[in-house]
């Protein structure tokens, strides 16, 4: 990577190489992502879908900007096969409708409470039984698949691409945001935040995180949801 920093953008050879070398990420991230999905989504367009970004991310990866490519092609990969999901529409708007009702009782509960809230804290908010909550978090995840992009919170503002800007003011208000958002994050149960690491950083799958930490895979997916409704429950009206 030292030698094509000192070239800046690469050249279309080059271009064609990280091509073929990286097609099996487009693979490895689409397993990873439709475990996530409803059953409609089909794995050949999101693969498709994935291959668009690959070719996107070569032709305007600059490596003098210093992340690497795999990072800033994991990125592409990921948003061209979320474009994809909500062209089509595949997620139900009643999970939509799931998602805004847990995230309001966990608001209400931690407002009430000055903590983190506890599950069974929010399905009593919501009026349910526990097992009724962990139902309403499994569908809920269709909706949460994006990540932080359903809260306003997009791949490249996570990884700090394209956050500046020429206005000052909206400087100094990206970086509030993400000094709140940081806060909110290192504020989330222990179990939370080891979860969307090892997603979103260690790029591991459910099924490997379940292995990790001692759960299930199902029970992965509950935690994932939740914290993600907890951020979104947590961060100001944008």
């Amino acid at each position: 990577m030292d030698a094509l920093a000192a070239y800046g953008r690469i050249n279309q050879q080059t271009q064609e190489t990280l091509v073929k070398v990286h097609a099996l990420m487009v693979k490895r991230i689409a397993h990873h992502l439709l475990v996530r999905l409803p059953q409609t989504v089909q794995l050949d367009d999101l693969i498709q879908a994935g291959m668009m970004g690959l070719l996107d991310a070569a032709r305007h990866y600059d490596a003098s900007k210093g992340a690497s490519f795999e990072t800033y092609a994991g990125i592409r990969i990921r948003g061209h096969m979320l474009d994809e999901v909500r062209r089509n529409d595949w997620v139900p708007r009643s999970v939509y409708r799931n998602a805004r009702m847990v995230s309001q009782a966990v608001k209400n509960v931690e407002n009430r409470t000055g903590r983190a809230s506890k599950d069974s804290e929010v399905a009593e908010e919501l009026n349910i039984k526990l097992d009724e909550y962990y139902e309403l978090l499994k569908d809920s995840a269709g909706s949460q698949l994006y990540g932080f992009d359903d809260i306003g919170v997009t791949d490249d503002v996570l990884k700090g691409e394209d956050g500046s800007s020429s206005e000052p003011q909206a400087n100094v208000m990206h970086a509030d945001f993400m000094e709140h958002l940081t806060q909110i994050i290192e504020s989330l149960p222990e179990k939370e935040r080891l979860v969307l690491s090892l997603y979103y950083e260690q790029d591991l799958n459910l099924k490997e995180i379940g292995e990790v930490i001692g759960v299930s895979e199902s029970r992965v997916s509950q935690i994932h949801t939740q914290a993600t409704l907890r951020i979104k429950s947590r961060l100001p009206e944008r």
